[in-house]
């Protein structure tokens, strides 16, 4: 009985080592779209000098497109996102791409350190004029997430004339407020739980937060349900990596290399010099898009941000109920629904 299982667990583990080593090297590709018009791409283009990887996705590349920034810093949604987005490639195509040092378009053996917030806002003006020239636009909807609305807004703000409108999901806003918005949320949520050491212990952080040298823990923000309610984006991830067709593991390893080394540095520059004190004035539609539950980005400096912003155009926040940081994928419907009324009908 003991040989027969030493058997089987060498068994198990010679497929996972085989496993690994295919994942490792499986060639990458994001699946068909049928029709005529439609598009479905997962490639390198050279923006800036340097390789990108980017997906373009949508059932007709005549529809509006939209550029989505990912966050984290260095955080792509690509290994997952194609699963909340079926509904809205009906009418919008739809481009990501990992942003210069992070997940697919980071070089083993490169360094990154010198890259900033202004590296990458450069970059997205530089991608959206090539994606304006390659789907035939004059302009396209730009939508950031997370830390990609402190990128986004620097180029919406820069280059007015190529974006139709702006739209910030879990928008950043004044950092320091932000934080400590969040962190109250915690404190408040440890309190009602009964956790009295985390309530302490997050108390204690307040004058560190406060002079700008740190954040909420995001432990603690996912372990009261102030980052997603409704989804699990870490599951996400795990089974993108090991069962999805955009990354394969090597993959993996670039998106946490790049995260492990320059994620803490360009989160520090955006507590240091905060979005409300670079971008105050824009002439272009803005929408914050917002969840209610959000201890990520905290909605509620994001609509102070919002109206303090100065500029003749429309601005708009709008708050889903049931969501935390992840709006546009823990309430996809719904998110669809508002995308396809305000830029379709």
């Amino acid at each position: 009985m003991k040989k027969k299982l030493l058997l089987i667990l060498k068994a198990i583990i010679i497929v996972l080592i085989l496993f690994i080593i295919i994942r490792l090297f499986t060639p990458t590709w994001t699946p068909l779209i049928k029709g005529e018009n439609s598009i479905s791409e997962l490639k390198k283009v050279e923006i800036n000098g340097t390789d990108f990887t980017i997906m373009i996705r949508g059932e007709d590349r005549d529809n509006p497109v939209l550029i989505f920034v990912h966050g984290g810093p260095c955080c792509s949604e690509i290994p997952y996102i194609r699963k909340y987005q079926e509904n809205l490639e009906k009418d919008f195509t739809i481009v990501h791409y990992d942003q210069r040092g992070s997940g697919k378009s980071y070089e083993f053996g490169k360094d990154y350190s010198d890259v900033t917030a202004v590296t990458h806002r450069d970059d997205l003006i530089a991608l959206t004029e090539y994606i304006e020239e390659y789907l035939g636009k004059e302009q396209v909807i730009l939508t950031g997430h997370s830390y990609g609305t402190y990128i986004a807004m620097m180029a919406a703000h820069q280059r007015e004339d190529l974006y139709q409108a702006y739209i910030g999901i879990g928008q950043m806003s004044d950092t320091v407020e932000s934080e400590l918005n969040s962190l109250s949320k915690c404190i408040t949520e440890a309190e009602h739980a009964g956790n009295e050491s985390d309530e302490e212990y997050l108390r204690n952080l307040e004058p560190t937060i406060a002079n700008g040298e740190s954040i909420t823990p995001r432990n603690y923000v996912r372990k009261y349900g102030l980052a997603a309610r409704k989804i699990d984006e870490n599951l996400d991830y795990l089974k993108g990596f090991l069962f999805g067709t955009e990354y394969n593991l090597l993959d993996a390893v670039r998106f946490y290399t790049a995260s492990i080394r320059y994620q803490d540095a360009l989160i520090l520059e955006a507590l240091n010099h905060p979005i409300t004190e670079i971008v105050d004035e824009m002439k272009i539609p803005v929408y914050f898009v917002m969840g209610k539950y959000d201890g990520m980005t905290s909605p509620e400096t994001a609509e102070e941000y919002l109206y303090s912003i100065k500029g003749n155009e429309k601005k708009e926040f709008i708050l889903f109920e049931e969501s935390a940081h992840y709006p546009q994928l823990e309430e996809e419907d719904m998110f669809y629904q508002w995308m396809k009324d305000t830029f379709v009908n």
